[in-house]
């Protein structure tokens, strides 16, 4: 079922709102959330089967977003695509909310609540693996982070779809190099990543993650995937930007935790997403965007590395060297 927006247009709703959304709550993972954007924007405008005025339909696809911090951009588009009316997304994260920092079931829309990592992928496999002994036609989405597979619950439900051939679950992994203080790589080996998917058994697409055009191209091939004869599950390794649409949160994990500040971190932010506006879409919080913007100063916190590895640095070779000869002199004393 098309949503009311194209994908590019819900995807600058989904940003817009979230700078807005993570701005009046104080709440954290606007970077997060502007890397997921286009993922979320073409799911829900191309791909999704649903119903906004039945949200149990029972001919639905399943959807969860396992990086539940990200739940801004849920939110965003649930309440585009009327699932709720769109003024309720300025009580993000306020007391007595619906909008919880993390993705809620208790919103129209949401199959599951997800926040503590590892969870969706799960949950998913058990919901493609009923809705395949149903023999129904339904399909489930499901979107982790590439800082999330370092949990050991997502490759046990990785095994898990490949042994019971769930062709009907298709993954998205939102691969934006970066996770909690540093980039992936620095934190946890995660590559060669798309082997270690197909050495599990699965189907894998790896495309760039902010290209709509890609993006339906991946989704229509992994369709095509659950049809076929080979019934193997899906994933799509969508390569992203961190921060993506707003050029000084781009690849900075400052912001995973902070959110817009008033001043030049709000103004700016929002001058820059008002500048590839397109057509057909109104910003309901600034509709002429920022008049008289302030910028930063050279006191200004901006482009700085804030990552862990950049005032801490292990000696990985030289550890692995005392490693080496530590064992060496054991060997010799277990000898003598």
């Amino acid at each position: 079922m098309s949503g009311k927006w194209t994908s590019k247009q819900l995807a600058w709703k989904i940003r817009r709102h979230g700078i807005e959304m993570t701005h009046l709550s104080g709440g954290s993972h606007i970077g997060a959330i502007l890397s997921v954007a286009d993922i979320v924007a073409v799911l829900f405008a191309d791909v999704l089967k649903y119903n906004s005025g039945e949200p149990e339909w029972e001919e639905r696809d399943r959807f969860i977003l396992s990086k539940g911090h990200a739940g801004a951009a849920i939110y965003a588009a649930l309440a585009e695509e009327g699932f709720f009316a769109v003024q309720e997304l300025k009580t993000h994260y306020q007391n007595g909310s619906r909008l919880s920092g993390h993705v809620s079931h208790h919103l129209p829309g949401v199959d599951f609540s997800t926040g503590s990592l590892g969870h969706g992928l799960s949950a998913g496999a058990g919901m493609a693996y009923a809705l395949k002994k149903n023999r129904k036609s339904n399909k489930v989405y499901v979107i982790l982070g590439d800082g999330e597979c370092d949990e050991g619950s997502v490759w046990e439900a990785v095994l898990y779809a490949n042994h019971f051939r769930l062709n009907n679950l298709i993954a998205i992994i939102d691969h934006n190099h970066m996770q909690s203080l540093d980039f992936n790589e620095n934190t946890l080996e995660l590559e060669n990543f798309g082997n270690k998917w197909r050495a599990f058994g699965w189907h894998v697409i790896e495309i760039n993650g902010n290209s709509h055009n890609e993006l339906k191209d991946a989704f229509k091939k992994a369709e095509g995937f659950c049809n076929s004869l080979i019934h193997k599950p899906t994933v799509i390794i969508a390569d992203t930007i961190k921060g993506y649409g707003v050029s000084f949160m781009q690849n900075n994990i400052l912001w995973h935790y902070r959110f817009p500040h008033d001043g030049w971190e709000y103004d700016c932010a929002v001058n820059e997403l008002y500048a590839v506006k397109p057509e057909g879409v109104e910003d309901p919080y600034t509709p002429n965007g920022i008049e008289n913007p302030l910028y930063p100063t050279e006191k200004d916190d901006i482009n700085k590395d804030h990552t862990v590895s950049s005032t801490w640095n292990t000696n990985y070779p030289e550890n692995m060297r005392r490693v080496k000869v530590l064992s060496e002199t054991i060997e010799r004393r277990s000898i003598l």
